[in-house]
């Protein structure tokens, strides 16, 4: 998905530079397809309870969920409290951000916002450090 939020804002930077370099606007349809690409938006401090049917049916409201996902323990199966939601365009995953953030959803108030791509973490050798021999 972070590979698709990347084209859309490539393709998003070209078409405006393009408007402005040849002084016209080439059609306003275009540049709407390339801007409801798609957003991703993290929503924290889920309750136990919440599925990801009920966080999309939470979410639609705003627009056209395309994904609705609650993160759960691989081992228990249990939920871990917060969920993503994707939408089909930007505007309406803006406006349920500015709408929900704060608000409670299903007796927990919920925290949301953009996702961003997780920092690499370091490590990878099993725990096996070849620089300390």
């Amino acid at each position: 998905m972070a590979f698709y939020n990347k084209i859309g804002g490539l393709m998003r930077q070209s078409i405006s530079q393009n408007c402005i370099s040849n002084g016209q606007v080439t059609g306003p349809s275009m540049f709407n397809a390339v801007r409801c690409m798609s957003s991703k938006l993290f929503i924290g401090g889920l309750s136990y309870q919440t599925d990801d049917h009920s966080l999309k049916e939470a979410f639609s409201g705003f627009g056209d969920v395309t994904e609705a996902r609650v993160v759960t323990d691989r081992e228990t199966g249990r939920s871990r409290g917060f969920g993503f939601v994707n939408y089909s365009c930007d505007d309406s995953a803006n406006e349920a951000m500015k709408a929900m953030d704060g608000q409670e959803l299903n007796s927990r108030s919920i925290r949301v916002n953009l996702a961003t791509e997780r920092a690499p973490r370091p490590g990878g050798n099993g725990g096996y450090n070849r620089e300390r021999y």
